[in-house]
């Protein structure tokens, strides 16, 4: 019998993310080690009449890939089966899984951004067609052992972590409902921005201005990720003055950039330090023209996420802090920066900080004030 937690969970992502209905295609994807979430994602999309379609591999595929992979034909070929669902899926639910955070720490940077630019086909095609309200997608995780490890958790204690922050842990008694709730909130908070232009940030660790000037906010609340909790949009791409000191390691395609601090004119990234891993962000910085502008401006708004767990899923969440990403833009926003790169860098807030908008003072040491 599956874990009541587990089965929430699924509950959760066919009925309320994806919304399943009679007829769609849905597309599951997850490594093995998931089988036990997976089991009942494809169990519920049958109840509900659609047609699943499992896509699954192996937990250290992509370390097997970079190892093998002997031409350059292979890091630039796209996924053709999940290119095809993209393109033309009514669902895709993702199910992060993995055995190995640190797998691919030994890869050559190059070679991941070359094989990075192939694979976001596949993303841009899924962030066009959701644009259009073609297709509906979310993307979560299953609690492995890598995970825990990487949070510094024990794996009882990191699964207890996951079913809380998706609020599918038993505490609340309809997760459905509490996420649209968890909406109705973050539409107050995204009023306060809507419809103006000029953001500034202060604190200990920043000092930034952006517009956001016929930009649009949107609302995460379970329908793209799970967990959920955070408002973003694209700023204007020219836009960004000032300077940003992360507090969290950066991390991207496995390997953690610490102590990043980011000097922004004109929108474009002037000057990157970092106290780690230096070469390997000014490598992601020169994918393209687009790596070094920002693609999203967020404000993480999940208290449930107390802690970094290396996870930028569950850490731009984090309650109290705000993130920015470099490169691509989600069409949704009105945000018009493209790059194969969309690397999320957080910075915490709720310690004498605050957000201005339009001169006006909006949120304080984690806390909106409306």
């Amino acid at each position: 019998m599956a874990d009541a937690n587990v089965t929430r969970m699924a509950q959760v992502l066919v009925d309320y993310s994806t919304a399943i209905q009679p007829g769609d295609t849905v597309l599951i994807e997850a490594t093995t080690l998931a089988e036990e979430l997976v089991r009942e994602v494809y169990r519920r999309v049958l109840e509900r009449g659609g047609h699943p379609h499992l896509l699954l591999s192996l937990p250290d595929q992509e370390e097997i890939f970079y190892t093998a992979a002997s031409r350059d034909e292979q890091l630039d070929f796209i996924p053709a089966l999940h290119h095809y669902a993209a393109e033309n899926f009514d669902a895709r639910i993702r199910i992060y899984s993995e055995g190995n955070t640190r797998g691919l720490n030994s890869v050559n940077p190059a070679r991941q951004a070359r094989r990075q630019k192939a694979l976001s086909v596949v993303q841009r095609a899924v962030f066009r067609r959701a644009a259009e309200d073609q297709l509906r997608w979310v993307s979560t995780l299953f609690p492995t052992q890598a995970y825990a490890m990487e949070a510094g958790m024990g794996w009882h204690e990191y699964r207890n972590f996951v079913f809380s922050a998706c609020a599918v842990d038993g505490s609340v008694p309809d997760p459905v409902a509490y996420w649209q709730e968890v909406g109705r909130q973050q539409q107050k908070f995204i009023s306060a921005f809507q419809g103006h232009d000029r953001v500034t940030l202060r604190g200990t660790n920043v000092d930034l201005t952006l517009s956001i000037r016929e930009r649009r906010f949107l609302n995460s609340c379970g329908i793209h990720n799970m967990p959920d909790g955070e408002i973003y949009t694209g700023p204007v791409e020219d836009s960004v003055e000032g300077w940003v000191r992360f507090t969290y390691p950066a991390i991207y395609g496995g390997r953690a950039v610490e102590g990043v601090e980011l000097t922004f004119e004109k929108g474009q990234v002037v000057k990157a330090s970092a106290r780690t891993n230096t070469e390997f962000l000014e490598q992601t910085l020169n994918s393209d023209p687009g790596a070094r502008y920002l693609g999203e401006f967020a404000i993480g708004t999940n208290f449930h996420i107390n802690r970094f767990t290396g996870n930028i899923l569950f850490d731009e969440k984090i309650g109290g802090t705000f993130h920015l990403a470099l490169g691509n833009s989600y069409p949704e926003t009105g945000g018009r920066n493209q790059s194969t790169i969309h690397w999320d860098m957080i910075c915490d807030l709720r310690t004498d900080s605050e957000i201005l908008v339009d001169g006006e003072v909006v949120y304080r040491n984690g806390t909106f004030l409306i």
